[in-house]
C-alpha cells in the first residue's frame, strides 16, 4: 500500500481530524520560549493558513526570536481547517519575519508556495523542508504517530508534538522514553484538551456521545474532548529536573513483590519508598514526575516470563519498572 494511501486512510480516523486550540499551544509552549531563539520551526501537519500552530509562531515571531517558520499540509490548497484532502497537491508557507509597524504578518508578508506533491510528511520534498528545520512542532495524525516519531528520530530533530497517551505503551515509543530520547511535556498527562472538529463529526458526537466525556459545548460551539492527549518532546525544561520528594519507608506488608519479577509493587507515585534501593513497579503517571537524575527506567509492563507483571496472581494496570539512582 502506498504511503499516500496510508495517510489518506489515517485521515479517516476521527481523532486525526482534531485540531489544536490556541490556548493549549500557548499553555505548553510558554515553558520553552528560550529554546526557539535563532531557530527554524517546521509545522508539517497543518493547513498553514488556519493552523493555530502557525498562528502562534507567526504572531510571536519577534518575541521568540525565530529565524524562520515553515508549514505544510496534506492535500489541501483551500483556506479550510477541515480539508477533504481531495486536492492532488498542497501548499507550503514560509515566513521569516515582518517589518510592518504592527508586527502582525499579513498575507503579503508570508510566502505561499505550491508543492509538487500532496504534502505527505514522508514525501521527498517535505523531507527536504524537514532537513532545514531545527524544531518540529505540530499535532500529527495519531494513527501515524509511530512512523512520524521514527522520522523525527532518523533526522535527529528536536520536537514538541501532541499524541495519544497510549503511545507511551507502543513498542516503538517506550524504548525512546527509557533511553531518555523522548519524554512527556509539561502539561500533565490526562489533562483535558478541547479540539476543533469537522462539522459533520461535531453533529455525530452530539447525537451519539455523552457531553463531558467525548465533547464539550463552549459558547454554542462543539469541541472534541480528549483527556487522552498529551505532549511529547525532546526539548529539555527545568521542571523535569526537580527532585520528587519521598517520605514513605519500605515495609514488605505495604510493598509486595511481583510473582514474576524481582521488584516491588508501588501503586502510587507519591508512595515510592525513600529507602528502597531495588527495582519497583510504578504507574504510568510516574512519567509526569520523572527526573532522569533521580530515577532510572528499566523496563515496561512485562516480567521475566514475558507475561504481564503479577502480584499474588493479579495483574495491576500497566507498570513501569524503575530504580532510584542512589547517591
Amino acid at each position: 500500500m502506498s504511503a499516500n494511501r496510508n495517510l489518506h486512510q489515517a485521515k479517516t480516523n476521527k481523532k486525526d481530524e482534531f485540531y489544536t486550540q490556541l490556548v493549549d499551544i500557548e499553555n505548553e509552549l510558554r515553558h520553552y520560549t528560550d529554546r526557539f531563539r535563532g531557530k527554524v520551526v517546521y509545522c508539517n501537519c497543518d493547513d498553514p493558513r488556519v493552523s493555530n500552530f502557525f498562528h502562534y509562531f507567526a504572531y510571536n515571531f519577534r518575541v521568540l526570536g525565530l529565524k524562520k517558520l515553515i508549514t505544510t499540509c496534506y492535500k489541501n490548497q483551500q483556506m479550510d481547517m477541515f480539508s477533504q484532502h481531495d486536492a492532488e497537491k498542497a501548499i507550503w508557507l514560509e515566513y521569516d519575519g515582518t517589518e510592518n509597524e504592527t508586527g502582525i504578518p499579513s498575507i503579503e508578508d508570508i510566502g505561499v508556495r505550491h508543492l509538487e506533491g500532496d504534502g505527505d510528511f514522508r514525501s521527498a520534498e517535505c523531507i527536504e523542508l524537514l532537513k532545514q528545520a531545527d524544531i518540529v512542532v505540530t499535532n500529527p495524525p495519531f494513527s501515524l504517530f509511530r512512523e512520524y516519531v521514527a522520522q523525527l528520530i532518523e533526522y535527529d530533530k528536536q520536537f514538541l508534538i501532541i499524541g495519544h497517551q497510549n503511545a507511551i505503551t507502543y513498542k516503538e515509543i517506550f524504548p525512546l522514553i527509557k533511553d531518555n530520547k523522548l519524554w512527556l511535556g509539561i502539561t500533565p498527562r490526562g489533562k483535558d484538551m478541547l479540539f476543533d472538529v469537522p462539522e459533520d463529526y461535531a453533529k455525530e458526537l452530539v447525537a451519539t456521545k455523552n457531553e463531558g466525556s467525548a465533547y464539550r459545548i463552549v459558547d454554542g460551539v462543539v469541541y472534541g474532548r480528549l483527556g487522552s492527549a498529551c505532549w511529547y518532546t525532546n526539548l529539555d525544561y527545568r521542571q523535569r529536573h526537580e527532585e520528587l520528594i519521598l517520605f514513605k519507608r519500605y515495609s514488605p506488608e505495604e510493598y509486595p513483590k511481583y510473582d514474576n519479577y524481582d521488584a516491588i509493587e508501588v501503586s502510587k507515585t507519591a508512595e515510592i519508598p525513600m529507602d528502597w534501593e531495588g527495582a519497583m513497579g510504578v504507574p504510568i503517571t510516574f512519567l509526569n514526575k520523572h527526573n532522569p537524575e533521580q530515577f532510572e527506567i528499566i523496563r515496561f509492563r512485562k516480567g521475566d516470563d514475558g507475561k504481564d507483571l503479577r502480584v499474588n496472581g493479579k495483574e495491576p494496570y500497566f507498570r513501569i519498572i524503575i530504580q532510584q539512582r542512589m547517591s
